[in-house]
């Protein structure tokens, strides 16, 4: 079994160089905002999978239902030779795809995304050793910068899993659905997830559970800009909250500061004043309907072929092909 190939495009000050940016841009941005991806140190991971456990996440599970319900449709629709995972993270709900594949006979390739090497290097080597028969290879990179140098042979079956394009706003998603298919021959797939509208208490207590798990997650953000920036954060001295935004249809996570506070960034040599009860806002999770999401992958050049959701219809995959 020879070692997966990994191919590295980042630099190695890319995380660094990118934290900066980002930090000094949203806490200059009024309102204040900072982007989810540095929720994902190796603590906010851990805290991740955490709740995805919830009594109050579901689409977790519901991802994985609709996957174990119909990856064998899946895998005899696409034909697909080579499973592509942006994000792959650690590849365990896609493992219902690649078993989907490998027992339709058509499995020859495993292409991981991921933007930690030490996470990316992990899962491909476990894939490697799962599926001996086919060829493992990896990237660590951005899927919002690195899509057309990703390896891969026809036919491809593209995942993006979790719901993460929810985290995009609209234009973002556009580009993104754009560069899929750039990337993609006619006839080739997309796999998407995406969290459906429904009720507003549903949708607020999945991004703000009882036992406070996603308070702690949302929070970490600060400790990552205290580590990597030498900030001052005091991070009891926010409070996590979830919001509906029904004129968008999308959930904000926000931390809301307690008292007047000064936070010095000396990394970016910056002092940041926040208001008693100022909230900043730092993830949009939005939600779709059917007609919007078959729209929106019309317009990047996909064709829905097929709509799938769980029982109560709280969350969907969509299979499209590229046109």
């Amino acid at each position: 079994m020879p070692d997966p190939r990994i191919d590295i495009h980042l630099q190695p000050d890319h995380a660094a160089t990118a934290l900066a940016a980002d930090a000094r841009t949203g806490l200059t941005s009024s309102p204040k905002t900072l982007p989810p991806k540095w929720f994902y140190d190796a603590r906010g991971s851990e805290l991740f999978e955490e709740i995805t456990t919830l009594d109050e996440y579901y689409p977790t599970r519901c991802e994985r239902a609709i996957l174990r319900a119909r990856a064998a449709d899946i895998a005899t629709t696409t034909g697909a030779n080579t499973l592509v995972e942006l994000g792959s993270g650690s590849s365990e709900k896609t493992r219902l795809l690649l078993d989907a594949l490998r027992e339709a006979g058509t499995l020859e390739q495993i292409v991981t995304l991921d933007v930690s090497e030490t996470a990316l290097r992990a899962a491909a080597a476990d894939l490697a050793a799962e599926y001996p028969a086919a060829r493992v290879e990896g990237a660590v990179g951005d899927f919002t910068e690195h899509l057309p140098l990703l390896p891969g042979d026809p036919t491809r079956l593209v995942a993006f899993l979790g719901g993460t394009i929810g985290n995009f706003l609209p234009a973002e998603r556009d580009l993104f659905l754009r560069t899929v298919r750039d990337m993609l021959k006619p006839g080739e797939w997309l796999l998407l997830g995406t969290d459906l509208v429904k009720d507003r208490a549903t949708l607020e207590a999945a991004y703000d559970d009882a036992r406070g798990v996603t308070a702690e997650f949302n929070r970490n953000v600060l400790h990552v800009l205290n580590r990597e920036l030498g900030a001052t954060f005091d991070t009891d001295a926010f409070a996590h909250g979830s919001h509906w935004d029904e004129e968008h249809e999308w959930v904000e996570m926000r931390l809301r500061a307690l008292s007047a506070q000064t936070v010095r960034v000396p990394a970016l040599d910056l002092t940041v004043e926040f208001a008693e009860g100022e909230q900043m806002r730092t993830e949009i999770s939005a939600k779709f309907r059917r007609d919007g999401v078959e729209r929106e992958l019309g317009a990047a050049g996909f064709a829905l072929s097929q709509w799938w959701t769980d029982p109560e219809g709280r969350y969907a995959l969509s299979l499209a092909h590229a046109e």
